[in-house]
């Protein structure tokens, strides 16, 4: 797996655009690295921008854009709503794949060094990256802000990790570090007070808020015997948060740092100050994410949200960001564009998704034309998924039926398996295009030497048996989707019985279909042995699915002939 880490730098200057974009010019200026998010804010003039790729070019690319940052924000002139204390406040860096916490945590230290030496500016690691203990929390570390640090940097347990012990006037400090993913997530209300919107943070974030005798306001602040603060936690765990007022939108909000989803979800977060805020009198008008967030996040959400509904969760991955976005108001103070926000769909090749973007219309025409592909495999792979489309929809009209609401999560379940069953079939149909043109290429190589007659060969088998292993799955993920047809004949609604139907002849047709590929692709293969344990077993499949479609229709049409 290749080696992948996002870094998410926080730069102090969100107002001034031609600043940011000489910022992000450095980052896209280095081969590898892909600038996934630049998201400024004119209250916190702030920008939080967001690249990924391997550890060494990551590195190359924040070490630049510290370098321009430097250069070109004067700290000594600015202000916002943010806690901050240098040009680049932080600069955290997070494993994505193929890297562990402890490597990323090293490539932290290297870049640290590199800063503090390089640039002369004071560094600061944290999170999994500190080296000296109490580091590990941003919010302490920063505690003074840029003002303060002139005096703090000088004092013994405040030394930098790196850079100077003197306070860079111009860029200030920074602080570097190593950290599971976070995510920035803000909540409106529908008060201007920062002291009742910090009320309402104290109630929800891990800390708490400090603990007094008698008056929870002007009391003596209660310490321990070490006489430290002693706090009385908040209801969230892996959670920090604080109240502000946003001028810009002329309202107070939440605003939250996440630093566990898998702990605390944005939906959890969400309804939690949705609680605690009604608990105080105040409402929750909407919500703001910073910066990028995974996938799971929106989906994990958009099923919370529908459960809560008892509705059901199994619809399309479209209809559930839609859930999640209306459910938390993350448009209300601006268009949520999930394409610009979901790190996947960054990622995201559109070459890898050609045939199924397309209208039904562009391809049919598609299908039609003098290419040959797409060809007989993707259009099996097509029809499968929408046969189990088929039962899906029955499953949720079932769920949704009048009468029916006890069943509505027995129905959900069933669903959520369909959706699950036409989303791997869809990616089939440009998969199956994929090992057609796979093979068109390695007929292309070239065949002049003994050695490219060999590598060639080699390349046209490669390809074949891929050719062979996806409509070979077609076949698997269609006909084991015939066991979901068939419970949602027998037990659906009943005035959608006909469907079931027609997704069980979907289903064997492409089942049929990806057979005909398999067995015209196995006879360009020369593993005899592979490719007759191949064609048993896909004989085996063509057996039991004309069995099981036979018996669903024979379910389908006893129901129609004798309606309940």
């Amino acid at each position: 797996m290749q080696q992948l880490i996002e870094c998410v730098p926080n730069f102090s200057e969100g107002v001034n655009l031609h600043i940011i974009k000489q910022i992000t010019d450095e980052i896209e200026a280095i081969e590898g690295v892909r600038l996934l998010n630049v998201d400024p804010g004119k209250a916190t003039n702030r920008t939080v921008v967001t690249f990924v790729g391997a550890p060494a070019q990551v590195i190359e690319a924040a070490f630049q854009a510290m370098k321009k940052a430097a250069e070109l924000i004067d700290m000594s002139k600015h202000s916002g709503e943010h806690p901050r204390m240098g040009a680049t406040d932080v600069c955290p860096l997070i494993p994505i794949s193929g890297i562990s916490m402890e490597e990323t945590a090293a490539y932290a230290r290297k870049l640290g060094k590199r800063v503090g030496e390089e640039l002369n500016i004071p560094v600061y690691l944290y999170e999994s990256a500190a080296i000296i203990p109490g580091r590990n929390n941003l919010s302490e570390i920063r505690a003074g802000e840029y003002e303060g640090f002139f005096k703090k940097i000088h004092q013994t347990e405040w030394k930098p990790d790196f850079g100077p012990v003197e306070m860079n006037p111009k860029a200030g400090a920074s602080v570097i570090g190593a950290r599971d993913f976070l995510i920035a997530f803000n909540v409106n209300l529908n008060t201007t007070s920062v002291r009742r919107a910090n009320s309402i943070a104290f109630d929800v974030r891990e800390r708490g808020r400090v603990k007094r005798e008698g008056d929870s306001v002007t009391g003596k602040i209660v310490k321990d015997e070490n006489g430290n603060q002693v706090c009385i936690p908040g209801s969230l765990k892996s959670v920090k948060a604080i109240g502000w007022f946003i001028e810009e939108y002329g309202v107070a909000q939440i605003s939250m740092n996440l630093t566990n989803i898998r702990v605390t979800p944005v939906h959890s977060a969400f309804d939690e100050v949705c609680k605690k805020s009604e608990a105080r009198g105040i409402r929750v008008t909407g919500s703001e994410l910073v910066g990028l967030l995974p996938l799971s996040c929106l989906l994990d959400a958009g099923r919370y949200f529908l459960e809560k509904q008892q509705r059901s969760t199994g619809v399309s991955e479209s209809e559930l960001i839609k859930i999640a976005v209306k459910s938390m108001g993350l448009d209300e103070l601006g268009p949520f564009e999930p394409e610009k926000r979901v790190i996947e769909y960054l990622l995201r090749d559109a070459s890898e998704e050609k045939l199924v973007s397309m209208s039904l219309k562009a391809f049919a025409d598609e299908t039609s034309s003098e290419s040959p592909a797409p060809g007989g495999g993707s259009i099996s792979a097509y029809v499968g998924a929408l046969g189990i489309a088929l039962a899906g929809m029955v499953a949720n009209l079932s769920s949704h039926k009048r009468g029916w609401d006890a069943r509505w999560k027995e129905f959900s379940d069933v669903a959520e398996n369909a959706e699950e069953f036409k989303k791997q079939l869809i990616r089939m149909v440009d998969e199956d295009t994929r090992a057609f043109n796979k093979i068109m290429d390695a007929f292309g190589l070239p065949n002049s030497s003994p050695e490219e007659k060999v590598s060639r060969k080699a390349a046209i088998q490669s390809a074949t048996r891929y050719a062979i292993e996806v409509p070979f799955k077609v076949m698997q993920l269609s006909a084991s989707s015939l066991d979901i047809i068939q419970h949602m004949a027998e037990q659906g609604n009943p005035n959608s019985v006909s469907d079931a139907g027609v997704g069980a002849l979907c289903a064997r047709t492409a089942v049929m279909g990806a057979w005909l590929n398999v067995k015209i692709n196995c006879a360009g293969y020369e593993d005899v042995a592979y490719v007759e344990q191949t064609l048993t077993k896909c004989e085996e499949i063509v057996r039991s699915v004309n069995a099981h479609e036979a018996a669903i229709l024979t379910i389908v049409h006893q129901k129609i002939s004798s309606p309940s």
